[in-house]
């Protein structure tokens, strides 16, 4: 699409602070982080929302699976203390359409990570 600012990210016309890149997914920093740890996982491919790429089973869990790599890669992954309790964490999100708070039509996982980054904290 034209217009689609993460189809100009993907395609390098917009340029970006890439933490991953295959063929078919990239991951970039946020450039308005919700947290310490705010990025993003988009398809090259363009879909707009999630209801869209339904059919891409494959390249969904690609993104989906992709999300604990970059945790562990900035320092926000899910750990476990001697006795066995979690520590640290991120959040994923998937904002889908207007009622969902998606704000640019091309889908898109947010993998947040931080001092409780759902509770507003910067």
């Amino acid at each position: 699409m034209e217009n689609c600012i993460f189809c100009k990210i993907a395609e390098k016309k917009i340029p970006s602070t890439t933490v991953y890149e295959d063929d078919d997914l990239l991951a970039f920093k946020d450039i308005n982080p919700a947290a310490p740890v705010h990025l993003l996982v988009i398809p090259k491919k363009h879909f707009g929302t999630l209801q869209d790429a339904a059919g891409e089973p494959e390249l969904l869990g690609k993104m989906l699976a992709l999300a604990p790599r970059l945790a562990e890669e900035s320092g926000c992954a899910v750990g476990y203390d001697a006795d066995g309790k979690p520590t640290l964490g991120y959040k994923t999100l998937i904002n889908s359409g207007p009622d969902g708070g998606q704000e640019v039509y091309h889908l898109h996982l947010h993998v947040i990570g931080g001092a409780h980054p759902w509770r507003g904290q910067r």
